[in-house]
């Protein structure tokens, strides 16, 4: 697989979209485990468990995808991408653990699998958040494959994404929006706030690492912020296409809660139409990239025919 030396190449027999997935959620689940405190830790504490728990609980990895995708296309050293894909996917999980709770989205399912709050109690799900958050932005500035100051660049790149100028705010705006109606604009706002903020934050730590240009900054951050809202619009048409199995969480539970969704603003057809066009947006801020970008362009297939 071209991937597998220390900088990312394209070849001739690169893998297919389905094969670079494989590779990449193997990639980052090893790394992670290293990264995570060990399940003999000496504590014996439920928090450890917990925590891992969260992490291995079958997660798609598209944010540590995005991170390695972005440095193939960059054709850059994919060990320097590990801290940023791992760090990256610690935080999206505390965010899904701390979604779930019943103060939040009170949800029982997350892949299938009952919630954290209701495998571990509702206090050690709040650490669990707390300790995955921390861990993601220790976990950066331990590590020796990246310089100092690349270090402090990408603890700022990640908490903007995460806090209150970023994930935090959009979830902050989503419990607000509840029984209300938002118009378009608004809509795109919160979830590029909520979803958004860390997919671009995937890509800007990439490229980051890769010492990116200007402009090819300029065009990456063009597809994030293209397949950040597209995932949130197939997200809402799953919401209501879908079944619970399939997804892995309660089917339907937007609509029970009266959230604002792209189908309620737009319809069912509408919705699909949005997708659509942000999937064409996205496929055509990478054209400068050629070959090299065929795994981000991959993940935009991906991430607006998905069926979970």
């Amino acid at each position: 697989m071209a991937v597998t030396n220390k900088r990312a190449t394209v070849s001739a027999n690169k893998p297919t979209f389905s094969e670079y997935t494989t590779y990449s959620q193997s990639r980052i689940d090893h790394y992670l485990q290293s990264v995570l405190p060990s399940a003999t830790h000496p504590s014996g504490n439920q928090l450890i468990e917990a925590m891992r728990y969260a992490v291995f609980n079958g997660g798609k990895r598209v944010r540590p995808l995005l991170v390695y995708a972005t440095v193939e296309a960059l054709q850059g050293d994919i060990e320097k991408a590990d801290p940023c894909a791992a760090a990256i996917e610690l935080i999206h999980a505390y965010s899904l653990v701390h979604d779930d709770l019943p103060a939040m989205d009170d949800d029982d399912l997350r892949r299938g699998k009952p919630a954290c709050h209701k495998a571990y109690g509702e206090a050690n799900a709040i650490l669990v958040g707390d300790a995955l958050q921390s861990l993601a932005f220790e976990h950066i500035c331990s590590s020796t494959c990246l310089p100092t100051d690349t270090q402090s660049q990408l603890v700022l790149i990640l908490a903007r994404a995460a806090g209150a100028s970023g994930m935090a705010m959009g979830q902050s705006i989503d419990l607000d929006s509840v029984n209300k109606s938002l118009d378009i604009n608004q809509l795109e706002n919160m979830h590029q706030h909520k979803t958004g903020a860390l997919i671009s934050a995937a890509v800007a730590m990439a490229a980051l690492c890769c010492q990116a240009s200007a402009r090819q900054q300029q065009s990456l951050m063009t597809y994030a912020k293209a397949i950040g809202l597209a995932f949130q619009v197939q997200d809402d048409i799953l919401d209501i296409e879908s079944d619970t199995d399939t997804l892995g969480k309660q089917q339907g539970a937007d609509l029970e809660l009266n959230k604002p969704t792209y189908p309620a603003l737009l319809g069912l057809q509408g919705a699909k139409q949005k997708a659509s066009e942000l999937h064409s947006e996205a496929i055509a801020a990478l054209t400068s990239f050629g070959e090299a970008a065929d795994q981000l362009r991959g993940l935009a297939d991906y991430i607006i025919q998905r069926k979970r």
